[in-house]
């Protein structure tokens, strides 16, 4: 019969220290008897300890996936230094501000103390720690290396992390700017122009055609701004809500990023970086190449290359060099495949991997830096041509009226 665990709740308390001073936390645990029990053991005199509701949990910071890489090199480092697993638990969760974080920490070792492994563990939380997690985990688990996987593991969740954050950044930037060039531009469309307006009115001469054209838009803004505003609001929740439901969707936008100039050079090269990355972590981890390439096919964030790796895996478990199949897909750049086939004649491909890896994540840190040189002269021309544009034709019908005095 299956014993069922107690449920684990995070507690503020509040308390005096044998200073005299006054302190305040928080801790997760069973009851509050044993959260003021745990406070005189610290030589805390415990005053009141009160349970923090679901709900206040739920509106503090979520989980992050660099929590997660921080953890796991946290979990490394420990392993390392030969503290045992369940006194670790205390020492990371402890260490987390967030209070979701530690919840999900002591969680875990309820289910270690249980009885459990730490990958059956981990796997109780898919959320947090996918397939590829836990199965490196359990590998060192079986192996009786878990320091040395967790180290790789951590390795690879903060080269993972790091390259998603790149990506983000020469993306933000740009549409940060389109957003604010769309929103001065409708100010000056709703508030500004109707000014120029009265006073045209009164001039009793032919308006230029461009001039005439800002104005009739500046109207329909004014008569429509809200149906305006309601097909862009509609327009990005449609886009989302495909994105999370279609995945006919995701695959088309991803195809069309590869293609797209410049933005497709630096998520092709994030792609090869990637696969580059997961496979050389999990080979050197003792996974056999097929069952390394299913969980790779996924990692790499792409379907273009998702499909292109299936591919490779069933190539490679019909004895096909796993070069030659690289080659065959026409996915990988050449330096990615020749380092392969080296590393495959002598005898370590993860290494050869790593390097790929490193090689391209650099290439993506140059690219994003590059990209966002390029982008603020193109940004500035752009919002130069719109804003002067409007000051422009504003301005037209005044210059044409000096003229003819």
């Amino acid at each position: 019969m299956a014993v069922k665990a107690v449920k684990v709740s995070v507690y503020a308390w509040e308390g005096i220290d044998k200073k005299g001073t006054k302190m305040t936390g928080e801790l997760s645990g069973h009851n509050p008897a044993l959260i003021k029990a745990q406070l005189r053991k610290q030589g805390i005199n415990p005053g009141k300890v009160r349970k923090k509701s679901a709900s206040l949990l739920r509106a503090g910071q979520r989980i992050k996936a660099h929590d997660i890489a921080l953890f796991t090199r946290q979990m490394a480092t420990m392993m390392k230094a030969g503290v045992p697993l369940l006194q670790s638990f205390d020492i990371i969760g402890e260490g987390f501000d967030n209070p979701n974080m530690r919840k999900l920490v002591d969680e875990v070792k309820q289910e270690v103390a249980a009885g459990n492994s730490f990958a059956a563990a981990l796997r109780k939380k898919p959320q947090y720690f996918d397939e590829l997690y836990c199965n490196l985990v359990d590998a060192g688990e079986q192996a009786g290396a878990l320091d040395t996987l967790l180290e790789r593991v951590a390795t690879y969740k903060e080269k993972s992390e790091s390259l998603k954050a790149k990506i983000k950044k020469a993306m933000t930037y740009p549409l940060a700017v389109v957003f604010v060039a769309v929103v001065v531009t409708g100010i000056l469309l709703i508030k500004v122009v109707p000014q120029f307006q009265s006073v045209f009115a009164g001039f009793g001469a032919q308006l230029p055609v461009f001039t005439l054209m800002v104005i009739a838009l500046s109207e329909f803004l004014q008569t429509w701004w809200w149906l305006v505003l309601l097909v862009l609001i509609a327009t990005g929740f449609g886009v989302r809500q495909a994105f999370r439901r279609s995945q006919r969707f995701r695959d088309a936008l991803d195809t069309y990023l590869l293609k797209m100039p410049l933005v497709g050079a630096l998520m092709y090269k994030s792609s090869v970086a990637r696969y580059a990355r997961t496979l050389s972590t999990t080979f050197a981890a003792g996974v056999p190449l097929v069952e390394a390439l299913d969980s790779v096919a996924g990692a790499t964030g792409n379907v273009v290359f998702k499909n292109a790796v299936n591919r490779i895996r069933q190539d490679v478990s019909t004895g096909m060099q796993l070069n030659f199949s690289m080659r065959a897909t026409g996915m990988f750049p050449s330096m990615a495949v020749q380092m392969t086939a080296i590393g495959e004649e002598s005898g370590a491909l993860d290494d050869m991997l790593d390097k790929v890896a490193s090689f391209y994540e650099a290439e993506v840190d140059n690219m994003v830096d590059n990209l966002t040189s390029l982008m603020e002269p193109f940004i500035m021309v752009v919002l130069g041509v719109i804003v002067g544009g409007l000051v422009v034709a504003m301005y037209l019908p005044i210059f044409q009226l000096g003229t003819a005095i």
